[in-house]
């Protein structure tokens, strides 16, 4: 067998809140377009998470979610620009029959978002030139819930791009009743804490490699969002250089993380004590 002499094979290790993990990933040692690093840091994030539910499980909690249950196929999904790019290349990929029938439920969502009159504010989130915060995207985030419309992957209630969805998806999971997910604006849902948030990681990557904010563009738009900068998607950078300014923001969140854990644990520690006291 001849080796691969264009890509560098790495095991990645990093501590998270929950444990030390090691991911092997493969870096092409040539220039290659943003969307290739996507899946490496998402291996690493799944890593991560996978630590945090192994501790949800080991203190007697269980995970809800399952196949066929999509109420959270109704929330606005964010994706960071290299999801974006690399979406687009998933479905461009797809026979034409399987492309059409998405690209038709996107055009269709997209419809129902300007009757609903929330399309101009998705618009104004994937294009703001400025740095938005959860403030603004809060409003947005209900009103849209609000539609309860369906996710335009979403086939017969599953999800038709399981392998390739966005690190949002990824990263949400309960463990309180699965029905409670029906209605989250009346139901507190118990989410499993996520120790690293690659889409805010390939954020600030792009934001790194581009200039300008860490830009999150909502999944309805994400196809059109592509192509309108497919320039900007066909730059290309050194495979290596690239993974290192991507892990410079894993270290970078983690290490935030770790630091909002331990106030989080002082703080409630601080509250028994003087429940104890009182």
């Amino acid at each position: 067998m001849t080796e691969d002499r264009t890509v560098e094979r790495l095991d990645i290790s990093v501590k998270t809140p929950a444990g030390p993990v090691t991911v092997p990933v493969e870096v092409s040692l040539h220039f290659v377009p943003v969307a290739t690093i996507v899946s490496s840091l998402r291996r690493i994030g799944e890593a991560a998470q996978e630590l945090e539910e192994r501790d949800v499980v080991a203190h007697g909690a269980a995970i809800s979610c399952k196949k066929g249950c999509a109420a959270c196929c109704r929330m606005l999904i964010p994706l960071a620009a290299p999801e974006a790019f690399a979406l687009a290349d998933t479905v461009k990929a797809w026979p034409v029959d399987r492309r059409e029938a998405a690209l038709a439920r996107l055009a269709d969502a997209r419809a129902q978002l300007e009757r609903a009159g929330v399309l101009p504010q998705l618009y104004e989130i994937a294009e703001s030139e400025g740095q938005l915060d959860d403030d603004t995207f809060e409003p947005i985030n209900r009103a849209y819930y609000a539609l309860r419309l369906p996710c335009p992957f979403l086939v017969e209630e599953v999800c038709s791009i399981y392998d390739d969805r966005p690190a949002a998806c990824r990263e949400l999971l309960v463990t309180s009743p699965a029905e409670w997910c029906q209605d989250l604006e009346r139901n507190p849902v118990r989410p499993v804490p996520v120790p690293l948030r690659v889409g805010t990681v390939l954020a600030l990557l792009w934001a790194d490699l581009v200039g300008g904010p860490a830009r999150f563009i909502p999944l309805p738009l994400a196809l059109d969002w592509a192509e309108r900068h497919a320039q900007e998607g066909g730059r290309s950078w050194q495979g290596r250089e690239m993974l290192e300014r991507a892990l410079n923001k894993v270290w970078w969140y983690l290490s935030r993380e770790a630091a909002a854990r331990q106030r989080a644990s002082q703080s409630s520690s601080s509250r028994g004590q003087d429940r104890l006291q009182s």
